[in-house]
């Protein structure tokens, strides 16, 4: 591990940011990987191999996941999803962002694949204090750190009876379309999510503790998570425990994933090597690189479609955000609410993950920005 990363993480742990956390960087077959701090606060250290909340870098895995069936000829990007998904079939869109929910029109056309992998399907975060926002915190299916409350199914059906907030294809709404997505590959595959994404994705790539939940053999690799509250860490889930430790108690098929440093490595190499591998083809190049690329409209970019200055110089691929100027245009990566981070740059053939486990906010922040300045000159 570079020094500098090693002194950025080793302040960030004696300032009490973290308890700890693994950084992986890669430039072509080298890589190098390490733990500072502890796995929970007064408790044993960081492992190398921790097993971590990943969160939202979920989107780029499923998004593989997805583009694989593309390649297969199973499914097409411009595939309306209500073949699957007949919940979704139909769709009302709210008239304006803050009219009321009965204030609706039809859906001009209906959902697509195409749709979900680009936050496009009018299901997502309504950050504006209307109707539709107030109406999702009702219904219980607002994004937000916690892991999943209720089935799948059910979420499902509390979603679809809530109107979109665009039309399909034209805005950007974070979030829900993943979840969705998730839905939509396990009954593609008719299995559940986890088993389709092992047979489909991690066991060819040799992705072995990336899952849904963590084995219960394995729990002693899973860290405590944490949120900051009144200036110090507050224990959301401990060590070896909570929600991901053992097999969830419903269909988790619009859930997050758990994941290592060594894992994620491989599936980002296979982003970095144009879908090959271990030197062989896994995913058609040009899916990869349409994966890779910005795919949102500038129409959609608008300043209440996501985080303030998001558009700032970033692009949407598929399942993650693209650099689209200055010296990383063409960096393709994405982070988690836990506290985790990752991005590819095919230019040089870096990879470089930050796995942490403490809430993303306002004291996170700034070490996801210093990790990735620091890789710079690694």
């Amino acid at each position: 591990m570079s020094t500098r990363l090693r002194e950025l993480l080793e302040g960030h742990v004696d300032r009490g940011t973290i308890p700890g956390g693994v950084t992986l960087l890669g430039r072509g077959d080298a890589c190098e990987v390490d733990a500072v701090g502890a796995m929970a606060v007064g408790g044993p250290a960081m492992r190398a191999d921790a097993v971590m909340r990943i969160q939202s870098m979920t989107k780029p895995v499923t998004t593989v996941a997805t583009l694989r069936h593309v390649q297969a000829g199973r499914l097409g990007l411009d595939d309306p999803i209500q073949r699957w998904l007949p919940e979704l079939a139909d769709r009302r869109v709210v008239r304006s962002p803050g009219a009321d929910l009965d204030d609706t029109v039809p859906a001009h056309r209906p959902i697509t694949v195409r749709d979900l992998l680009t936050n496009a399907s009018g299901y997502g975060m309504v950050l504006a204090d209307v109707p539709l926002a107030a109406a999702m915190r009702e219904a219980g299916v607002e994004a937000g750190p916690e892991p999943p409350s209720r089935d799948a199914g059910e979420w499902l059906t509390r979603l679809a009876a809530l109107p979109l907030a665009h039309q399909p294809g034209d805005g950007f709404r974070y979030h829900h379309s993943f979840s969705i997505l998730g839905l939509l590959l396990a009954r593609l595959s008719g299995r559940s999510l986890q088993d389709h994404l092992i047979e489909s994705l991690f066991a060819p790539l040799g992705m072995v503790d990336t899952g849904l939940w963590v084995p219960l053999d394995r729990t002693d690799r899973l860290p405590a998570a944490y949120r900051h509250e009144g200036g110090r860490l507050v224990e959301t889930e401990p060590a070896g425990g909570g929600f991901y430790a053992g097999p969830p108690p419903f269909d988790v098929a619009h859930g997050e994933l758990v994941s290592t440093a060594a894992d994620l490595h491989r599936f980002a190499r296979l982003l970095v090597d144009g879908g090959r591998h271990e030197r062989r083809p896994f995913l058609d190049p040009d899916l990869v690189a349409a994966m890779t690329r910005d795919q949102v409209p500038d129409r959609a970019k608008t300043p209440d479609s996501f985080v303030p200055g998001f558009w700032e110089g970033t692009g949407w691929g598929f399942g993650g955000a693209v650099q689209l100027a200055g010296p990383h245009a063409g960096r393709y990566g994405w982070s988690g609410g836990q506290g985790t981070d990752f991005f590819v740059d095919p230019r040089d053939g870096t990879v470089a993950i930050l796995l942490t486990q403490v809430e993303l906010g306002e004291t996170m922040w700034p070490l996801l920005e210093e990790f990735q300045s620091a890789v710079e000159s690694a």
